[in-house]
């Protein structure tokens, strides 16, 4: 059987024209780094593109709390659904809290704006000197008085 393994060994030599020394050639090594980096792009962008997904719900949620906080005093006396941008800012602010998330908050009479701002840690690209990339994520919105049709 080794005889035969042997003759068959001899028979690829003369046919590539040279003996397999088990060397590695630079374009493997080079192709692997690459499948690597590409890889770890696919596999970090998705996880940076998850924590985008989950910085913007939460800061859509944020938004929607601060909406709710209407001046009261506008909207009963003149009938206005009019933001206390104060409350507004002051529960937007406290809904990222409890996320545990940090963001900023801003309102004005009739909307109320939430930024945020996240790192996430890649797991592949570190091997080529990435270690974090940043999302943020922004949502407004706008208190309504009544319904009067789709999206108004």
């Amino acid at each position: 059987m080794r005889s035969r393994i042997r003759a068959v060994g001899r028979w690829l030599r003369h046919r590539t024209g040279r003996a397999d020394a088990g060397e590695v050639t630079p374009f493997a090594v080079l192709l692997s780094v690459v499948m690597v980096a590409v890889a770890g792009l696919v596999l970090d962008a998705g996880l940076a593109l998850s924590a985008k997904v989950q910085a913007l719900d939460i800061a859509q949620s944020a938004a929607r709390a601060g909406a709710q906080q209407l001046d009261l005093n506008a909207y009963r006396t003149r009938g206005v659904a009019q933001l206390d941008p104060a409350g507004a800012a002051s529960a937007a602010q406290a809904w990222l809290a409890s996320a545990g998330v940090q963001g900023d908050a801003s309102a004005t009479a009739t909307t109320v704006t939430v930024n945020i701002r996240r790192t996430s840690r890649t797991q592949l690209l570190q091997i080529v000197g990435v270690r974090t990339l940043s999302v943020s994520a922004s949502a407004t919105a706008t208190a309504v008085q009544g319904v009067t049709g789709p999206n108004t």
